[in-house]
C-alpha cells in the first residue's frame, strides 16, 4: 500500500508452528515508514473515503463488544493494559466505564490524537517493567511485532497471576484469505510480520496461558474483503466482496476459521 515492494510468505522453521512469515522483514529502523500513510486507518480519526467511513463505524460498535468482554472474562474492573492503542478509542471507552488504563503505542500521530482523548500512551512496553496488570489486550497487534517469542514472555511478566490476556489477529486459514491469495488484505506486508493460524496461536501461547475461548470477529471479513477487492481489481465499492465475506462467514460456522479471530487466555504459572 506505501511502497509497492513485493514481499514473500514462508513458513518459520524456527517457531516450529503454522506461521507464516514475511520476509525480507524490515530492520527495525525501517518499520516505521511503511506506516507513513493517511490510508493506514487505525492511526487516524478521519472518515476519508468509503472504507475509512465503515471501518470508524464498525469500531464504535466493536469497541462496546470489547469492553464487555473484559469486563467478563476480569469478573469486573481493573487495570488494563492496551498494546498497539492507536487512537486510543478503546483506552477512552474502558476508562469511561472505570477501568484503570495504560497504553503502549510507537506511532507518534496516533499517540497525539489520543493524548487529545485524555489518554496518555507510552512508546514502548519497557516503560512498564516491574508492574502488572489485570487484563492485558492486543488488537490486531501481534502480526506486527518483530521479537515475537521475547514479547510472549513480557507479557507473561506483566500479567497478575489469573489475569486476562486477550490477543485478535487475523487467520490466513480462512475462506477469505483463500479465496484472494496474494491480494488478501489482512496479509497487510510488510506491516504485517507474521500470519497465523488457530494452531499457531495456540501453541504460542501454550507455555504459561490457558486458552479459555475463541471468538469469531465476524465483522473482519466483510472489511477486508472490501479491501481485497480493491487491490484485485480497483473498484471501490464491491458487491461481489460483500458476499465474499458473507460466505467466509457461513462457511466458518462449519469450520470454525473465520476471518479473525479474537482469543481470550488466563495465565496459570509463575513468572518467568
Amino acid at each position: 500500500m506505501v511502497s509497492g515492494e513485493t514481499f514473500d510468505l514462508i513458513y518459520d522453521s524456527d517457531l516450529d508452528s503454522d506461521i507464516l512469515k514475511t520476509s525480507p522483514q524490515p530492520n527495525t529502523e525501517d518499520l516505521p515508514k511503511y506506516y507513513e500513510s493517511q490510508d493506514y486507518i487505525s492511526h487516524t480519526d478521519e472518515n476519508r473515503g468509503l472504507f475509512s467511513s465503515l471501518y470508524q463505524i464498525v469500531k464504535k460498535w466493536s469497541l462496546q463488544k470489547k469492553s464487555k468482554l473484559i469486563f467478563t472474562q476480569n469478573n469486573g474492573i481493573g487495570t488494563l493494559l492496551d498494546i498497539g492503542a492507536g487512537t486510543g478509542d478503546f483506552l477512552k471507552v474502558a476508562k469511561g466505564k472505570g477501568w484503570l488504563v495504560h497504553g503502549v503505542e510507537p506511532n507518534k500521530i496516533a499517540v497525539k490524537l489520543a493524548s487529545e482523548k485524555g489518554i496518555e500512551l507510552q512508546s514502548s512496553l519497557h516503560h512498564f517493567e516491574g508492574k502488572q496488570f489485570d487484563v492485558i489486550t492486543l488488537w490486531h497487534v501481534l502480526e506486527h511485532i518483530p521479537n515475537l517469542e521475547e514479547t510472549i514472555v513480557e507479557l507473561s511478566n506483566l500479567l497478575k497471576p489469573n489475569g486476562t490476556l486477550i490477543v485478535a489477529v487475523p487467520n490466513f486459514r480462512s475462506f477469505d484469505a483463500k479465496y484472494y491469495g496474494k491480494f488478501w488484505a489482512a496479509y497487510d506486508v510488510p506491516r504485517h510480520l507474521w500470519h497465523f493460524s488457530k494452531e499457531a496461536i495456540q501453541n504460542l501461547f501454550s507455555h504459561n496461558f490457558k486458552l479459555e475461548k475463541i471468538k469469531p470477529m465476524i465483522f473482519d471479513s466483510f472489511y477486508v474483503c472490501l479491501l481485497s477487492e480493491k487491490y484485485k481489481t480497483g473498484s471501490k465499492f464491491s458487491l461481489k466482496a460483500i458476499w465474499i465475506g458473507l460466505k467466509s462467514n457461513l462457511k466458518a460456522k462449519q469450520t470454525n476459521e473465520y476471518s479473525s479471530h479474537i482469543y481470550c487466555f488466563r495465565k496459570v504459572n509463575k513468572r518467568f
